[in-house]
């Protein structure tokens, strides 16, 4: 870090976000192929959490194209600078008091790693919506998987770019075997642990 670039401390901190909501602050991460149901979970997860009085937030991948990312093209290198961006602001939103809900293929291990460091131990929640590519192709909503087998896009994943899956996800969901509800039901009972504030 340069060394005239000083952080300020704050006087309100995470600890006091926390008590005015009434519940901790983390990032819950969706990772999986294009079209395994990572934002179509967030967003009925989010609707649910938000029904509770949660203040939440939804990091989607083609919303932040737009605007955060968008000078960024789908090579490894700026396919690594998107996930390492989104990071940074997921952390910010944790600071904040958020809990965030990243929507993002972000195929790499070791970017997904990297985005774990940036918070404190219990902030980051990983979930592998899995889902096979077969099943994914069918579905293929935006045709993208069309487009991609046919050439006129590259390094997609899952077609000429691998996805790594999560080794020891802290959540799995199976989209292809499940329900919906079903699956936001798994999610909703697993991060409730995550939601108590700690005696900070």
């Amino acid at each position: 870090m340069n060394p005239n670039i000083i952080p300020h401390q704050h006087a309100i901190q995470k600890a006091d976000r926390h008590r005015l909501a009434e519940h901790r602050s983390f990032i819950l991460w969706f990772t999986g192929l294009s079209g395994s149901g990572k934002s179509t979970l967030a967003n009925r997860l989010e609707q649910k959490l938000y029904k509770d009085g949660c203040r939440t937030y939804i990091l989607d991948g083609d919303n932040i194209r737009t605007g955060l990312c968008k000078d960024l093209t789908f090579s490894e290198e700026d396919r690594k600078e998107n996930i390492r961006r989104i990071g940074e602001v997921a952390k910010l939103m944790v600071d904040a008091g958020v809990i965030v809900l990243s929507a993002f293929i972000s195929p790499f291990r070791e970017d997904r790693q990297l985005v774990r460091d940036l918070v404190n131990k219990g902030e980051f929640v990983e979930i592998f919506v899995n889902c096979p590519l077969e099943v994914c192709e069918q579905r293929d909503v935006k045709g993208l998987y069309q487009k991609a087998r046919r050439g006129e896009i590259r390094n997609f994943t899952g077609i000429d770019s691998p996805f790594e899956p999560p080794l020891s996800p802290d959540i799995e969901i199976r989209s292809n075997e499940q329900s919906l509800d079903d699956s936001v039901d798994q999610l909703y009972r697993a991060i409730l642990p995550f939601l108590k504030p700690s005696a900070e």
